[in-house]
């Protein structure tokens, strides 16, 4: 992800995040895709009613979809509103794709949705990383690190 990619995110009015995942997992790629969706679905996502809470992405056939994101139905819609929680497909290139599946077959590893926003031209994109499961002692630590960044800031602010 290079320095204009991440300045396109920043400025996106929404931006729905995974937090657990980085304290559950190491990073190894990140991959922007698009999400299919219905009209009703991305109204939803643009008033920021969505989670990605327990979700995670398999392939499938080889399509990659997210199971678990949960879309909250649109206040305005009415019969043609959409299921909360269904499974969603994910548009990546085919090679994109292949090199996900390789990964996912080593134990430990796995993909995890950790960021959904509006691109520039109004669609809805999702970051998914390949993981690999922390330890209980990587937990610690990244909690330890944490912790003490916020004793940092605080001296700091002190002075």
């Amino acid at each position: 992800m290079n320095k204009e990619q991440e300045q396109l995110r920043k400025k996106s009015p929404v931006q729905i995040k995974n937090k657990k995942a980085q304290f559950e997992y190491f990073f190894i790629d990140i991959y922007t895709a698009g999400i299919v969706l219905t009209g009703t679905e991305i109204k939803s996502i643009r008033m920021g009613k969505a989670s990605l809470v327990d979700t995670y992405c398999m392939i499938h056939n080889g399509e990659i979809w997210v199971k678990g994101m949960s879309i909250s139905p649109y206040f305005y819609g009415s019969f043609g509103n959409h299921e909360m929680k269904r499974d969603r497909k994910l548009l990546l290139n085919r090679r994109e794709i292949w090199k996900l599946q390789e990964a996912t077959k080593q134990p430990g590893y796995t993909i995890v949705p950790i960021l959904v926003f509006i691109d520039q031209n109004g669609r809805a994109k999702m970051d998914i990383a390949l993981c690999r499961g922390k330890k209980q002692y990587d937990k610690r630590a990244t909690m330890k690190e944490k912790e003490d960044r916020r004793e940092m800031d605080r001296a700091f602010k002190r002075f």
